[in-house]
């Protein structure tokens, strides 16, 4: 077991390491990187070749008693080498010393803010679970690789009915042959491009001007009927019990605007998120509202709990409309570890499912409204019942 783990990120325009990077790199007995990486290892050090066989060199560093010294490609924590590293060796004999991460670089190149970007990657991944993530933000990178280059990425999001984006590849970063290739998703899929690229996928504000994280959003931001939806306040506790996922598949059942999926769309790009209703004016209507908050919500028009039957197994659940029929129905489709979440306005319906789920509370919400004398006077709504569960 070596006495010290160096991890070096080298930056890709070819500034020099910095003093502590260059005097991990000066002690090292064993260096491990990349080909081009190499060629910066002090004389008398030994050599290893860090390839797609992560096994070989893994088994070197183990067997190399003194200092050892990994180089790779910009910030080697983002999609890189230290999580490997770090789950065979432990965080705590780690010394890493990044670059800027090519998703840093490019988001610089194009002048825009990235800090409500999501980031997936297709390099040495599946490519369908990228582009889940890209079909649903607003504004995402994608680190491609040669098995799937940018085109590939373009030519699944055409075949999956996404549109309207502002693309730019970006490649060979910091090099003298550095390109920034502007495009949409048409000429992305039907393009040829540098397999080691960032492909950045944009909405049509680039820099957009609200929080990258909220929740709770106003009844007045979605389309509904006749007061048919979940207060602001009562659906940002539903958010907060329903505790999303980063990726796996979210049920919003009765989801009249579908406001709960909508925002559970925003918050977690990787779920994939299905709105359920049976009624064909609120379909419409939801989808009308997904399109208008930049989100992809699958629309599922039908009666619960027969029309569950084609969905896939949900990690999370919202019932916001539904008796105890399809309560138990989703509690037999749940995954292990899952959550579902239901709202009631009559208490014994909400007691009957608190014996399934385990949890009840009452939201009781009373918004402030100006009297004519200017005074102010609360408005008390009808209380809601929260139930959630089950139990882990």
């Amino acid at each position: 077991m070596p006495e010290a783990i160096a991890v070096v990120g080298v930056g890709a325009d070819g500034a020099p390491l910095g003093a502590a990077s260059t005097a991990a790199l000066a002690r090292a007995a064993l260096v491990v990187g990349g080909r081009e990486h190499l060629a910066l290892a002090p004389v008398g050090a030994r050599t290893v070749v860090l390839g797609a066989d992560l096994g070989a060199a893994m088994d070197a560093i183990a067997d190399e008693p003194g200092s050892v010294c990994v180089l790779a490609s910009g910030d080697p924590g983002f999609f890189g080498i230290v999580r490997p590293l770090a789950e065979r060796f432990g965080p705590d004999l780690l010394d890493v010393h990044p670059a800027p991460s090519s998703i840093a670089v490019a988001f610089g190149r194009l002048g825009i803010p990235w800090d409500d970007a999501a980031v997936v990657s297709a390099h040495g991944r599946p490519l369908a679970e990228a582009v889940s993530v890209a079909a649903r933000a607003a504004k995402v990178a994608v680190l491609t690789s040669p098995a799937n280059p940018p085109e590939a990425v373009g030519a699944a999001l055409v075949a999956a009915g996404v549109g309207g984006r502002q693309v730019a590849v970006c490649s060979r970063l910091g090099t003298s042959d550095e390109a920034i290739i502007r495009t949409d998703l048409a000429g992305l899929a039907a393009g040829a491009f540098d397999g080691r690229s960032v492909v950045v996928l944009l909405g049509s504000d680039p820099v957009a001007p609200t929080p990258s994280l909220a929740w709770g959003r106003p009844v007045e931001a979605f389309a509904h009927r006749r007061g048919m939806i979940t207060k602001a306040e009562v659906r940002a506790v539903v958010l907060g019990k329903l505790a999303l996922p980063p990726a796996g598949v979210l049920w919003d059942v009765g989801a009249g605007s579908a406001s709960v999926a909508i925002e559970a769309a925003s918050l977690a790009p990787g779920l994939k998120v299905y709105a359920v209703e049976r009624d064909t004016e609120d379909a419409h209507r939801a989808r009308v509202n997904a399109a208008d908050h930049g989100v992809t919500v699958d629309v599922v028009t039908g009666e619960a709990p027969a029309v569950l039957a084609d969905l896939p197994d949900p990690d999370r659940v919202f019932i916001g409309g539904g008796g105890l029929d399809v309560l138990a129905s989703v509690l037999d489709r749940l995954v292990p570890g899952g959550q579902v979440v239901a709202t009631y306005a009559a208490m014994d319906r909400a007691a009957a499912a608190e014996a399934l789920l385990g949890n009840l509370v009452q939201v009781t919400v009373a918004r402030g409204e100006r009297l004519a004398d200017g005074g102010l006077r609360l408005d008390a709504h009808h209380p809601v019942f929260v139930v959630w569960g089950p139990e882990p």
